[in-house]
């Protein structure tokens, strides 16, 4: 069973359950002073004590997607980005549907009633970047009377490390979408959900890195490409928004902005503006003074021709701390930029908020985008 599955989680919750129980039962039987009784009290305590620690971690875990799997766990996920070489000859196109997974809704089993979610293999024909993505496909996809429509997209990106099924398992992007737009608050979208680690383990903030990943160009110039080509989606800014949280939320602000010819409209939730150097990220720059300005969005907003794109960021006046950043942003916007934004009076930087956040985003971004 998987490390995300309810099973294990129910499983450790009653291994810790029935542990508690038999402590208080065996408890005055291993009160006597021998090394038996000793070995066992301390062995019933040590026992609990993992089994609880275990059932909060893997709640915590579904929460807030640490991790995906065993292996990803124990810090076995350490093979790099693989490059995938498509020849057009074979009939080897750039998106490879690899499973379909039904929406955990009502009507979930029929596609035309509950929309679809693909896992797809998406290769980068500029970057030379390949990456695992999910599709969310809205019903009306599968309908016949909509056979003919293109309809809009939007990529939403995890934070870092993140994974792409905590969008689907943690934070119900299909499911709110699907509700959405059934309540007619939204329109049918399709949703691209991944995380902006395509060249795992390394963080590389969505930039072009010198002599490394071409990031940047994965997600403006290969993805929108690829989806378009695979799925019935339009190649207009107008059809393609962008949203993310945390570090997805930095990486969609900045395509939106860099890129204002393929992205429409760009939402950051609990976004920051400057791309960090850490341990994680390495040198991003090499020295490029010029690409290391343009990652920093405040730099960009004070020093480039305002993009024709619009913007929504989020943040809370209690519990994010980039709550002064966020106002700072939003005064440095000039048309023909649009801003919009989301302030909460309380709120982390997890999934609670982010789900608070969620439904008004995506009713935002589709007010932004159209399928002609």
């Amino acid at each position: 069973m998987g490390l995300t599955s309810n099973n294990v989680l129910a499983l450790a919750v009653l291994l810790a359950v029935l542990l508690f129980v038999g402590t208080i039962w065996l408890w005055p039987r291993l009160a006597r002073r021998s090394w038996k009784a000793i070995t066992g009290r301390v062995g019933l305590l040590l026992a609990t004590q993992v089994a609880v620690f275990a059932s909060v971690g893997l709640s915590a875990n579904q929460a807030f997607g640490f991790y995906a799997t065993w292996a990803d766990l124990f810090g076995q996920e350490t093979a790099p980005g693989v490059v995938v070489d498509h020849d057009p000859a074979k009939g080897a196109g750039p998106v490879k549907v690899v499973d379909t997974q039904p929406v955990n809704v009502p009507g979930g089993g029929r596609p035309a009633t509950g929309g679809q979610i693909q896992k797809i293999e998406v290769g980068g024909k500029v970057s030379d970047i390949a990456s695992p993505a999910y599709v969310y496909l809205p019903p009306e996809y599968f309908q016949p009377q909509y056979k003919n429509r293109k309809f809009p997209a939007a990529v939403v990106l995890t934070g870092y490390p993140g994974t792409a099924e905590a969008l689907t398992k943690g934070l119900h992007y299909p499911q709110t979408a699907h509700k959405q737009a059934a309540d007619g608050t939204m329109q049918p979208m399709i949703l691209i959900m991944m995380r902006p680690t395509v060249a795992p383990p390394r963080d590389t903030e969505c930039v072009d890195v010198p002599g490394g990943p071409q990031t940047e160009t994965f997600f403006a110039k290969d993805l929108p490409g690829a989806i378009s080509d695979h799925y019935r989606v339009g190649r207009k800014a107008q059809n393609w928004g962008v949203i993310g949280d945390s570090t997805g939320g930095y990486c969609a602000l900045k395509l939106a902005m860099h890129h204002p010819g393929v992205y429409g409209a760009g939402a950051g939730l609990s976004a920051y503006y400057k791309a960090p150097i850490d341990v994680t990220t390495g040198d991003l720059f090499h020295g490029d003074k010029e690409l290391q300005q343009r990652a920093d969005l405040d730099w960009y907003l004070d020093h480039m021709p305002p993009p024709k794109t619009s913007l929504l960021v989020t943040t809370s006046k209690k519990g994010e701390d980039n709550y002064d950043a966020t106002k700072k942003f939003i005064d440095k916007v000039k048309a023909p930029t649009r801003v919009s934004s989301i302030t909460l009076e309380s709120g982390g930087h997890n999934f609670n908020t982010w789900r608070r956040e969620i439904p008004a985003t995506l009713k935002w971004i589709s007010g932004r985008l159209s399928d002609d």
